[in-house]
């Protein structure tokens, strides 16, 4: 129900199950309070907007692609958002440094000239070009792009961006890498390891010279490595690293997510790494990087040739957190927070408050359909985007 300038919300609160009425005025949470309301079965929860660090695309529409255009970009972003994605950081990978460049801009187009999409991505992540050149460690990234760390280059690309480059993945591996990871932690952007081989020395080097996460760590490595040390090893035994996560079942098995769960108790972020291919309907695609893959009805994305080798992945951060609520990996509202406001104060986002007064009205409405989310309503600032 609403006031005059103000929304009145009923749910189940996310963390604690019981009825509370959330109070939003403007573009933030007025006020939450416990509810008399009884009849808790026909109450939907309610939780603070989910946040995606690692978006490469979503339904047909690939941040990696030109021509892309500024209105694809909008209307996609508000797809995501209809999922109870309310912040996410799409991600440009291994490129050319002249396509990096030009796919950047256009984002940040979208960003200025649409409020709602400029509220809606946090940031711009950078997956490479700066990883390991190695085959398996690499992943599906091109080869022929893949470069040394080169701060001049960067910061072109940030000029093209207006500022909006906030991640950016890279293997610590290379020679001058302590010294662009800390040129980079100094200007406000986290520097995050993934698609490395690197020695557990480089990888010591990288965090003492500010490298703060682990990209898809398990993920985005040779098949074969030494028992120890290697770098899954020495990137979980750092305090200092947060590690994301795919958890949609396909990319790491139980028994690693568990070990995760574990290790990285107050510290593990999960993140979708959705591919365009996302939220598309089964069957086969031909795709400018792997060729020929299969999206199964399951939501497994793999290659044509190799039903064994996954080409990417193709399932959103709520699949993600029904995977880890119906393996029992954790409860539903851990998994919720590990896709939310964990992100969120990593990143160091107002939206880290959660459901709390004063915080941003970034705010999902859901129930569950056996072991399946369904998504009721989504607020982003206090604007109601998605309604079923």
């Amino acid at each position: 129900m609403s006031g005059e300038g103000q929304i009145v919300l009923e749910g189940l609160h996310y963390e604690t199950g019981k009825p509370v009425r959330v109070t939003i005025r403007g573009e933030k949470i007025q006020q939450v309070e416990e509810s008399a309301q009884e009849a808790k079965a026909n109450l939907p929860w309610i939780a603070p907007g989910l946040v995606d660090l690692q978006i490469n695309g979503y339904y047909g529409v690939d941040f990696n692609t030109l021509p892309l255009t500024k209105e694809a970009v909008q209307k996609v972003t508000r797809q995501i958002a209809e999922l109870g994605v309310t912040s996410y950081y799409p991600t440009v990978i291994t490129n050319s440094s002249e396509d990096i460049e030009q796919l950047v801009g256009i984002i940040a187009d979208a960003c200025s000239s649409d409020p709602l999409t400029g509220q809606c991505i946090a940031g711009i992540h950078i997956e490479g070009p700066f990883i390991s050149p190695e085959d398996g460690a690499r992943g599906a990234h091109g080869k022929q792009f893949v470069m040394a760390p080169d701060w001049e280059l960067f910061l072109k690309w940030q000029r093209a961006a207006d500022g909006r480059i906030r991640i950016i993945t890279l293997s610590p591996e290379w020679d001058n890498a302590p010294e662009f990871i800390a040129k980079c932690s100094a200007s406000g952007v986290t520097v995050s390891i993934g698609h490395t081989s690197a020695t557990p020395e480089q990888i010591r080097a990288a965090v003492a010279a500010g490298a703060r996460m682990s990209t898809h760590l398990g993920n985005g490595a040779q098949l074969m490595l030494p028992r120890h040390p290697n770098y899954i090893w020495e990137q979980l035994a750092s305090d200092e690293l947060s590690p994301c996560a795919i958890a949609d079942g396909f990319h790491l098995p139980e028994s690693v997510l568990k070990v995760f769960l574990k290790a990285k108790a107050e510290q593990l972020i999960i993140v979708s790494d959705a591919v365009f291919l996302s939220g598309m309907a089964p069957g086969e695609y031909d795709t400018h990087i792997g060729g020929k893959v299969v999206l199964t009805p399951e939501g497994r994305l793999h290659t044509a040739a190799n039903p064994n080798i996954l080409a990417g992945s193709a399932q959103m951060l709520p699949f993600n957190i029904e995977h880890l609520v119906r393996t029992k990996l954790c409860t539903a509202n851990q998994a919720w927070e590990m896709a939310s406001t964990r992100p969120a104060a990593f990143m160091g986002m107002p939206a880290a408050q959660g459901l709390a007064e004063g915080a941003p009205a970034d705010l999902v409405l859901y129930t569950w359909q056996g072991d399946k989310l369904d998504i009721h309503n989504v607020f982003k600032n206090g604007n109601q985007i998605h309604s079923h």
